[in-house]
């Protein structure tokens, strides 16, 4: 995968990736996580991002369309990062079931940077690009590890897309999530050594960033960087 897309990633979802069970709170914990890796077509959320090797800039999650595959559905999940700067925007998608699965047993990634034409990875080249970027891109299931964060408590939590009542969760790496069952994907405001990112605007009409039909990829090739 492009250092770039890489970092798209790392960025996105990288400071939510827990990693040990607390004692506290496990009931508020089980409840805020039940929800968080739930899949709907069409729903969407964008952060502000500051920070984290980056200049910054816009970042949306969302689900953009659905496939079935034997008794599976499974789900386009889009990570679009727009930075000021216009040489880091780019479009990382997944074909999984679920969030939870993330990287981890990817169907199909679409990779677009820049004015590069969109390419498409399908099975044993897209599990190799996700072997391949293990390291960077373990956090994308974040949701199916969120049981395993240290519990801070309910917080009033204020960001530009409003207030929400939050659970703050932290991680034994050091970094704060502060998450919500009312908010798609519960994401609500992060803090880390990936930089820090704040929910903007949310909703349910997501579709697709890649407008062009993606280029198969031949199984030999990887992008080269833009």
């Amino acid at each position: 995968m492009l250092r770039s897309s890489r970092l798209l990633v790392v960025l996105v979802l990288g400071a939510v990736a827990p990693l040990s069970l607390s004692a506290q709170g496990p009931a508020d914990l089980r409840e805020v996580c039940k929800s968080l890796g739930d899949a709907k077509v069409g729903q969407w959320a964008s952060f502000d991002v500051v920070g984290g090797g980056s200049s910054g800039g816009k970042m949306r999650l969302a689900v953009v369309g659905s496939e079935r595959s034997s008794d599976t559905t499974l789900y386009w999940f889009e990570v679009s990062f727009e930075g000021k700067d216009p040489s880091h925007s780019g479009v990382v998608q997944i074909l999984t079931s679920s969030l939870a699965s993330g990287m981890a047993s990817p169907r199909a990634v679409v990779v677009k940077w820049g004015p590069q034409p969109a390419m498409k990875l399908s099975g044993q080249m897209a599990a190799m690009m996700s072997q391949t970027g293990k390291d960077n891109t373990a956090a994308f299931d974040w949701a199916g590890k969120c049981s395993g964060a240290h519990v801070v408590g309910w917080e009033s939590t204020a960001v530009p897309a409003g207030s929400f009542r939050t659970l703050h969760l932290t991680t034994d790496a050091g970094d704060d999530l502060w998450t919500s069952r009312d908010v798609p994907f519960g994401l609500v405001k992060t803090h880390g050594k990936q930089g820090d990112m704040a929910l903007s605007a949310r909703g349910t009409n997501a579709t697709s960033s890649i407008s062009e039909k993606p280029i198969d990829m031949p199984n030999m090739m990887m992008p080269t960087k833009p």
